[in-house]
């Protein structure tokens, strides 16, 4: 059985075999799919088929959970949270040195978010790992969920777009890129901001804005921004 330190409920399982499945993927970033038109575009004629992905995805005997290492040692686990009544998914990141993981974004009918800016989303997807979630469209689509980010670059929509194509069989994945970043995440879009060196935003709902109650503490802000950035950072030395 696998376990989150800090993480209550369960069974938790393995969840990396429905990576294979070209429908996991639209499934995944259903909430970010909003309204018929992007329901049609990201299903098609599969409606069915990708309502009984769905199901098998909030049975409640099994939670599937998806590794996404970073080369910090910090993990980001997104976790299929099923308690009847209550389900969503979570994203979490915890690093061995932590006595329990931090929240980072919700996606469920009681969303908290942004958890991550365009850039720490790119990065975090680019960053190679020898387990867990490796490759790096997956891993895209994968965190998609917990962007919310009011200033994307003008060439946002390619690596989605190829991630998209690669992994799914969306007939037209140009539109439905567009369509995910038109919409993000269930929040608000959030402003980011470096202070002090420190990725913060403005987000109501987010654990990253430090003017929030329930914001994270001072010092795993920082963390989490030098461990979700190291890619980004890693190529301006190289860059040097």
């Amino acid at each position: 059985m696998l376990q989150i330190p800090g993480y209550e409920g369960g069974p938790l399982v393995a969840g990396s075999a429905y990576l294979d499945d070209p429908l996991f993927w639209p499934v995944h970033l259903g909430t970010c799919l909003r309204g018929e038109d992007g329901q049609r575009a990201a299903f098609g004629a599969d409606w069915d088929s990708a309502m009984e992905l769905h199901r098998a995805l909030s049975a409640d005997h099994e939670w599937p959970v998806f590794s996404v290492p970073l080369r910090s040692g910090h993990t980001i686990y997104v976790v299929y949270r099923n308690f009847e009544g209550d389900r969503g998914v979570d994203y979490l990141m915890h690093h061995p040195a932590w006595p329990a993981a931090e929240t980072l974004a919700v996606d469920d009918g009681h969303f908290m978010g942004p958890g991550t800016a365009w850039m720490e989303l790119l990065s975090a997807a680019r960053q190679p790992a020898p387990e867990g979630v490796g490759d790096t469209d997956a891993r895209l689509l994968l965190l998609f969920p917990t962007l919310g980010d009011a200033r994307l670059p003008d060439d946002a929509a390619v690596p989605l777009t190829a991630a998209l194509a690669a992994l799914t069989l969306i007939e037209e994945p140009v539109e439905v890129a567009g369509m995910l970043l038109e919409n993000q995440g269930q929040w608000e879009r959030a402003h980011w901001r470096s202070a002090d060196g420190v990725w913060i935003n403005d987000g109501g709902h987010s654990y990253r804005n430090p003017r929030n109650a329930f914001a994270l503490p001072e010092g795993r802000l920082r963390e989490i921004s030098n461990a979700l950035n190291a890619e980004e950072q890693r190529q301006l030395r190289a860059s040097n």
